[in-house]
């Protein structure tokens, strides 16, 4: 496998008035394309602000991320913003669907960006809903669907645009323990099956379980990083 993202001596201090706080303390790592990732840490370890330099959402002040050979930490808001939405999918603790908006125009909207649109964007938004179960819900909005089937609109409308990265930031907060394992079932499947890398942060260890690989952050250093279980197979499903 090669390297989807490759960070070196990453650092991030963010100053609060006259103070300097540091955020990650010259992180290097690397993450393999086609790999299920945990990120844990408890409230101030730095995962949250790695994640968000790995999204493309905050810049570090030193190192270098490199994101499928790009390096892209130092790229303009512009340059940035097409990397979010061309190559990077989210998938938020909050939906964050439009309440109004039928699941497949949810899931449709993303590609609005790309330019595509009429039956490309259609049938394509029809595909990533029933990669996800719900080809039977396409014309239901938010408040017609339960939690765990809001959560799969959001993850169909992070994999509509084919970014070759998942980034789920806490994806089973609002749920359940039953729905919960429902959703997580259904990232192994995608990454088994669609070979989509998929980063998830979660400060619950059942959750980060799924995972095939656990990376824990204290003080803005990783001080922990090992394989949970072995590659799970389509075969599986």
């Amino acid at each position: 496998m090669s390297e989807l993202i490759l960070v070196k001596d990453l650092s991030k201090t963010y100053r609060m008035g006259d103070v300097e706080v540091p955020a990650l303390r010259g992180v290097n790592l690397a993450i393999d394309r086609g790999e299920f990732v945990a990120v844990m840490g408890s409230s101030g370890s730095g995962k949250s602000t790695f994640m968000n330099i790995v999204g493309c959402l905050d810049r570090p002040t030193r190192g270098k991320y490199f994101l499928d050979g790009d390096e892209v930490g130092g790229l303009t808001a512009d340059q940035w913003a097409n990397i979010r939405n061309k190559r990077i999918g989210f998938v938020f603790q909050g939906f964050n669907l439009l309440a109004r908006t039928t699941a497949l125009e949810n899931v449709e909207l993303p590609m609005m960006y790309n330019g595509f649109g009429g039956k490309q964007s259609h049938a394509r938004a029809v595909e990533v809903l029933g990669l996800v179960g719900l080809d039977k819900r396409l014309d239901h909005t938010p408040n017609q669907l339960s939690g765990g089937q809001q959560q799969r609109v959001a993850i169909a409308r992070a994999l509509v645009n084919r970014p070759s990265l998942i980034l789920a930031d806490e994806p089973t907060g609002n749920l359940d323990s039953v729905t919960s394992a429902e959703i997580m079932a259904l990232f192994q499947k995608l990454n088994a099956e669609q070979g989509i890398t998929i980063v998830l942060v979660t400060h619950e260890g059942d959750i980060a379980g799924y995972a095939e690989r656990q990376i824990h952050f204290k003080d803005g250093l990783v001080v922990a990083d090992h394989a949970t279980r072995s590659r799970v197979s389509s075969a599986e499903f």
